[in-house]
């Protein structure tokens, strides 16, 4: 009996990684869209209920892996949307739907600049360690590289990946591409807290990045921090007595 027991617990041993490496494989196959909204200020509670139902909605679409809808810290009235798709097809059969233009419709009114969608796909991915709490800060930037220097900013930021989903307090750290603009990238990470994606920020790796960066540059590095939607503002402490 034990004998039997010891073979099924090397043979359990033996697939984990086998499972571990499918899953990355599987993330890095999908396909990624990341949305920037920016509304009036005053449109702000209305459009958070919008676009918190819109995701709720668009989780049930055929193919949906994650459907992440985020407002932005400290500026209540910018929102982002991130998405990721089993493949292209699920995601124009996404686009398509009813619900989907319905709520295009319905944001339009309130928009302040044009609804910024891009479509990615991932340089570096991997399955997320857990799903987001409410204390879970979302970093996500847009790298622009100047075309001469493409190749050489793709690696270094593709480099960030790895030793970043290695941090304590890492939840998820993908380097994606964009579709129509090689030279372009987005950097989303999530932390469990603010402390530790701020740990990150000062690490060695980060700032020798920002160094090499830099005079590769097409803009500025442009950071976003965001929570999702209905935990955007810190809760109160209770007064002591």
């Amino acid at each position: 009996m034990h004998r039997y027991a010891l073979i099924a617990l090397v043979a359990t041993v033996l697939a984990m990684p086998m499972t571990s490496q499918a899953t990355a494989q599987q993330a890095g196959d999908a396909y990624y869209v990341v949305t920037y909204i920016e509304t009036a200020p005053g449109s702000r509670a209305q459009t958070a209920e919008l676009i918190k139902k819109f995701g709720e909605a668009s989780r049930n679409d055929a193919g949906n892996l994650r459907f992440e809808t985020l407002r932005r810290i400290g500026v209540p009235y910018h929102f982002a949307i991130l998405e990721a798709w089993k493949d292209k097809a699920a995601a124009d059969a996404h686009a398509a739907a009813a619900h989907t233009k319905t709520f295009r419709d319905s944001l339009n009114p309130s928009l302040t600049a044009p609804y910024d969608e891009r479509p990615h796909g991932a340089l570096s991915a991997a399955a997320p360690k857990l799903d987001a709490g409410a204390r879970t800060i979302y970093s996500v930037t847009h790298v622009d590289i100047i075309p001469p220097k493409k190749d050489e900013g793709i690696a270094a930021t593709s480099g960030l990946a790895e030793p970043g989903r290695k941090e304590r307090g890492n939840l998820r750290f993908e380097v994606l591409q964009q579709a129509s603009r090689p030279n372009h990238m987005t950097v989303v990470e999530a932390w469990r807290s603010r402390r530790a994606q701020q740990a990150h920020a000062e690490t060695a790796g980060m700032k020798a990045y920002r160094d090499k960066l830099l005079p590769m540059s097409g803009s500025l590095y442009d950071e976003r921090q965001y929570r999702t939607i209905g935990e955007s503002r810190a809760r109160p402490r209770p007064r002591k007595k």
